[in-house]
Parts: structure tokens; C-alpha cells; sequence
């Protein structure tokens, strides 16, 4: 357990076996393809941005050492984040899975996961795109965006496949 624990970000320090079995539930599970595929679109503008193309980055993930990644063009003065380099797409999607299930940041999607996992409810993509308003600086307009292109583009049909 303690293995798991630190491959998904955990601090174990000051919790009892109990809370660590609680937390790894929130946390290991999957992301609905097609929440990711709609992230993937919007964050790589359908894989046609400058980080898709020379970063293998589909979901704009940052990093914050020099050199780490590609520089935005529109940086703001003083800012120093890049937009994190991949060997690989696949490399770009684990994470992503990785991020979304540890960054404290998405916390309140883990626990809409986790409600519908203890209800035996299928997961929703729609549902569980509201817990994404941290992703992006656009907070609840990213969410609609997400959703939006959900619908559009009818990607709950890849869920089950």
C-alpha cells in the first residue's frame, strides 16, 4: 500500500493505514476518455498548437525549471512556467492521469468519482468535468468549454469501448 501511496503522490507521514486506504480510493481510478479527449482538444486546439506539435503536450500541463519545456509566446513579464516537453503523446497522457489524480487542485472531481463509484453509477464525464474550474485560468467558462465539446462531439460514446 505504501508503494502505491508514493506512486500516486501521497504523504503517508501522518495518516493511519485507514487514511491512506481512504485517500487511494479517490485517487486510483481512471479519467473518462472522453473528459480527456475533450481536454486534450481544447488544451492542443485539436493537436494543431505549437506544444502538441513540438512538445507532444495535449493538455498544456506546465513546469517550472528553465529548459523543462517550450516558452509561451505571451508569457507575462516575469512569469517563468514553460509548457512541459514529452518524449511522447502517450507520456503526455499519463500525466495527465497522474495529475489529475494527485494534484490537490482536483480534488473535489476525485470525490465526484468516488460518489459515483459508491452509487454504481457509470462515470460522468459531464458531472465530473465541474471539478476542473483549477485547470485553467478560465475557471468556470474552461468547464463549459469542456462540456461543450463533450456534447458537440458526442465523446461520452467512447466511455465504454
Amino acid at each position: 500500500m505504501l508503494q502505491l501511496a508514493e506512486h500516486y503522490d501521497l504523504d503517508t507521514s501522518a495518516l493511519s493505514d485507514r487514511e491512506i486506504a481512504n485517500e487511494l480510493y479517490l485517487r486510483v481510478d481512471k479519467v473518462p476518455v472522453s473528459l480527456a479527449l475533450a481536454q486534450a482538444a481544447n488544451e492542443s486546439a485539436w493537436g494543431t498548437s505549437r506544444f502538441a506539435r513540438q512538445g507532444n503536450n495535449i493538455f498544456g500541463q506546465w513546469c517550472y525549471e528553465k529548459g523543462c519545456g517550450l516558452v509561451p509566446r505571451r508569457r507575462p513579464s516575469g512569469a517563468t512556467h514553460e509548457v512541459k516537453k514529452f518524449d511522447s503523446i502517450q507520456e503526455s497522457v499519463n500525466a495527465y492521469i497522474n495529475n489529475i489524480n494527485t494534484h490537490p487542485s482536483y480534488g473535489y472531481l476525485r470525490e465526484l468519482r468516488a460518489r459515483m463509484r459508491d452509487q454504481n453509477r457509470p462515470l460522468d464525464s459531464l458531472g465530473l468535468a465541474v471539478g476542473l474550474g483549477s485547470y485553467s485560468q478560465r475557471g468556470d467558462n474552461y468547464v463549459d468549454e469542456v462540456q461543450n465539446l463533450i456534447m458537440q462531439n458526442q465523446l461520452t460514446e467512447r466511455d465504454n469501448g
